[in-house]
């Protein structure tokens, strides 16, 4: 039972990875820098039986030929590649089981990953009402962008000129006579 559990938590960290920073990733299928990321996060590399190198390599004598992703199945083929490296004084199967272990129930860091920056500075830069000429233009008073309206001149093709107070009054002008 401790067995299907461990496998579980393995496939849902397969999951995660294989999603980690791609918007239209199924989740079925795990792609080469998210491999790398995985071994790298799980410390499954440890810089001297296993290397980054050691890792592409086996990412990339466990995929198909013309694939540029593995499946759930190749990820495990690949742990078992990288198993015995890791853990040299185990046997095979206690090896295979001591990489599991670091990877089960592991996800994605993002420690490293830049932060948008949110300080005063930024925020009087950003603060639209404090915009004045042309500038003040291109926002409503909400602050909220007004688009091309904002941005563009859009000439009116009414004959008159821009800004005048009594635009459209000269029909009732010459009707008043």
């Amino acid at each position: 039972m401790a067995e299907s559990t461990d496998m579980d938590q393995l496939l849902s960290s397969f999951k995660k990875f294989a999603v980690h920073g791609d918007t239209k990733a199924t989740g079925k299928e795990l792609n080469g820098k998210n491999w790398a990321k995985l071994c790298k996060d799980c410390k499954v590399t440890d810089g001297k039986n296993v290397t980054s190198t050691d890792v592409d390599i086996v990412f990339t004598k466990v995929k198909a030929k013309t694939s540029r992703v593995i499946t759930y199945e190749e990820f495990q083929k690949a742990l078992e590649e990288l198993a015995p490296k890791r853990f040299k004084g185990q046997s095979k199967d206690e090896a295979l089981q001591s990489i599991y272990k670091l990877i089960e129930g592991k996800d994605p860091t993002n420690v490293g990953v830049t932060k948008v920056a949110k300080t005063a500075a930024v925020d009087r830069l950003t603060d639209t009402s404090k915009y004045t000429g042309s500038h003040k233009e291109r926002f409503d008073e909400s602050g909220k962008g007004r688009g091309k309206g904002g941005r563009e001149e859009i000439v009116e093709h009414t004959g008159y000129v821009g800004a005048y107070k009594n635009a459209g009054t000269y029909e009732e002008k010459t009707k008043a006579k």
